[in-house]
């Protein structure tokens, strides 16, 4: 059974971060509502979901993020049958160009 995320409450806390209006108020905002870990795990998957968009192996992600095969496979998952959250933000902060460029840079 999944639990339905839909609520009254969650809309308060979503108009809540889209009131946010910079990087700074984000970090005023979110160290008072997460722990540090709660906002380190959400980083990292974010993290792993870009890691993967640009064809980084498990190992590779594992490496450099922290994360654990279950975490990646987790995020995995989300990416191939999700909402396509992940893409949507992606695409609009340029993700993927932007790790292409740094990519090239290195090479």
């Amino acid at each position: 059974m999944s639990k339905k995320i839909r609520t009254e409450a969650v809309d308060h806390l979503f108009e809540a971060i889209l009131s946010l209006q910079d990087k700074e108020e984000c970090y005023i905002f979110f160290e008072d509502i997460c722990t540090v870990n709660e906002l380190l795990s959400l980083s990292q998957r974010f993290e792993v979901a870009g890691m993967l968009r640009t064809q980084k192996t498990y190992l590779d992600i594992a490496e450099k993020t922290g994360a654990s095969t279950a975490t990646i496979s987790r995020v995995n998952r989300s990416l191939n049958y999700g909402n396509d959250g992940y893409d949507m933000v992606f695409s609009r902060i340029g993700y993927e160009k932007n790790n292409k460029e740094d990519i090239q840079g290195t090479l």
